[in-house]
């Protein structure tokens, strides 16, 4: 037997170059009525903008109780900005006395340090002073 012989039989039907499929419109998927790409596409920048802080930087800014105000993070978002200019994917970010390891790729802060010790990092492609 042979393959298209076998898909005739299971009712597969082959695309040809230039045959498209489209998906149906989701909800999912769906695009809202009035709203057009542009505006789209800035809101899903918009969102992607947005510092998360990774489950062991909570637990060590918490452990060494440092406290991150709105002006802190705005700073923070800075350094992240700026790092993610120039292409940067996992920096530090050196601010007042502490250093937050950053993976700029995810806008994610993976780890805080207090600069009054002595730390070797690895793995850092860039760092920020803000």
């Amino acid at each position: 037997m042979k393959v298209g012989d076998l898909q005739r039989q299971i009712g597969f039907e082959p695309i040809r170059p230039g045959q498209f499929n489209k998906p149906a419109a989701t909800p999912e998927n769906a695009v809202p009525e009035g709203q057009k790409f542009a505006q789209l596409l800035q809101e899903k920048i918009a969102g992607q903008q947005d510092l998360k802080f990774s489950a062991h930087a909570v637990k060590r800014l918490e452990e060494r109780q440092v406290e991150l105000t709105s002006a802190h993070l705005d700073r923070l978002q800075s350094g992240m900005n700026q790092l993610s200019e120039k292409g940067s994917v996992n920096s530090a970010v050196m601010m007042d006395n502490t250093v937050y390891i950053v993976s700029v790729k995810n806008r994610t802060v993976v780890t805080a340090v207090q600069q009054e010790a002595q730390n070797v990092f690895t793995n850092i492609d860039s760092l920020a002073i803000v």
